[in-house]
């Protein structure tokens, strides 16, 4: 009977919180020591910021209690762990550089299993669909110099890019593939981030996870100072001509189209681009309506928990504490801002030759988190002026992000995917 409790109080979650301690201690990991008491509260922050800030909590909260689950403290041989990120990290348990899902399905948790979405590239695509069939491409179409818009606020993407690699080159240890997965940060979109970094440079997906949906969550506060710096008032006050009705068969010519001209320039980004067009025909089209509510409510949410759940599980202490991720906090930031700045630059533009009719603001809906971004555009406009409505026009720019941060994920993934 002694024996017996012995061993369990052996198997508690405190015997091992010591335990490893003392483990990492004796190696001169001073850092690692506290590194579990340190997740715990860093997760538990982030739940905060789910759950009373209401920051992107659809993703933020399961990222959050995933990340809070994998580092409870647990012994190293425990079967209760649920996540083992050495299944798909270590070369030693790998099959020729590739996963043995043998053993992750025979030795791994129930978040191992999940993870296998994330890692084969399933979950974001069926994202972009879900994304798909709750979005309303007429305000692209009718007005495509919006296009350019969506385009012109990927800046920040190349720009983080080119400030990675410079880091690297500084010490700080960025590869060019590390550097492409963080300037992706820059287009806004949580879904495309994941999927760029689960190809390129797997080990910073916890990093660049979180800073990407804290930031798309941080839009209200970051995007405002910006558009105030970029616009005089009087181009903020500027009132647009109300857009044309654009009719059903642009509708469903349109996601068509877009997925051809994709596939033939930049294949690499079918995966997304082509789910993104496939659930807004579902949508548009009107004959599979059953499909269309599956796809933007249970799928979506079935996909965001998994998506969500086993992102967060992959931020244990030893891939998240250290230098990068700060660089990767700093860098993606920046990506961010410039996109913003590269979307109101080029609205500034178009507010020149079109001799005014163009409201800069709506540049800054450029980036791809919708429609937040369009939101912040329409709230900024309004102060300027009561009488402004340009949410419908910033709507154009905002569903071109999502679009030109999918191509910008293509042209990575065929210039340095492995």
């Amino acid at each position: 009977m002694l024996e017996s409790i012995i061993d369990f109080m052996r198997n508690t979650g405190v015997a091992a919180l010591i335990l490893n301690a003392r483990a990492a201690i004796d190696a001169g990991n001073y850092l690692q020591a506290v590194g579990t008491p340190l997740m715990i509260i860093i997760a538990c922050v982030l739940l905060y910021l789910a759950i009373v800030k209401k920051f992107e909590p659809l993703l933020l909260l399961p990222i959050a209690f995933g990340m809070l689950l994998a580092n409870l403290p647990m012994l190293p041989d425990s079967s209760a762990i649920l996540m083992h990120t050495d299944l798909f990290t270590e070369p030693d348990l790998m099959i020729d550089g590739h996963l043995n899902i043998q053993r992750i399905v025979s030795d791994g948790g129930l978040l191992d299993l999940l993870y296998l979405g994330v890692k084969l590239g399933i979950y974001p695509p069926l994202i972009f669909l879900g994304i798909g069939c709750m979005t309303d491409f007429g305000p692209l179409i009718a007005n495509p110099k919006s296009l350019l818009l969506g385009a012109a606020a990927q800046f920040g993407v190349f720009f983080a890019f080119g400030g990675a690699l410079i880091l690297g080159a500084l010490g700080l240890g960025f590869d060019v593939y590390e550097a492409a997965s963080i300037g992706i940060i820059g287009g806004a979109d949580g879904p495309t981030a994941i999927y760029v970094t689960k190809t390129l440079a797997p080990q910073l997906l916890p990093a660049i996870a979180v800073a990407a949906y804290s930031y798309m969550a941080l839009i209200p506060v970051i995007q405002p100072p910006i558009m105030k710096l970029m616009t005089t008032e009087k181009e903020r006050k500027i009132v647009m001509k109300q857009l044309r009705p654009v009719s059903q068969r642009e509708k469903i010519l349109f996601p068509i189209v877009v997925t051809i001209v994709v596939a033939l320039i930049v294949p690499d980004a079918v995966a997304l681009v082509g789910m993104l067009m496939l659930g807004n025909l579902a949508k548009e089209s009107g004959v599979v309506d059953r499909i269309a509510k599956t796809a933007q409510n249970e799928l979506m949410n079935i996909i965001t928990i998994f998506l969500g759940i086993t992102v967060g599980a992959t931020a244990t202490a030893e891939s998240f504490l250290n230098l990068q991720t700060l660089g990767i906090v700093v860098l993606g930031l920046t990506a961010f801002c410039f996109s913003t700045f590269g979307g109101l630059v080029f609205g500034k533009i178009l507010c020149k030759a079109t001799g005014g009719q163009v409201n800069p603001l709506i540049g800054s809906a450029g980036v791809s988190a919708v429609p937040m971004a369009a939101r912040v555009s329409q709230v900024q406009g309004q102060k300027a002026n009561p009488s402004n409505f340009l949410l419908m026009h910033a709507m154009g720019p905002n569903v071109a992000g999502v679009i030109g941060s999918a191509v910008a994920a293509g042209v990575f993934l065929a210039m340095f995917g492995k």
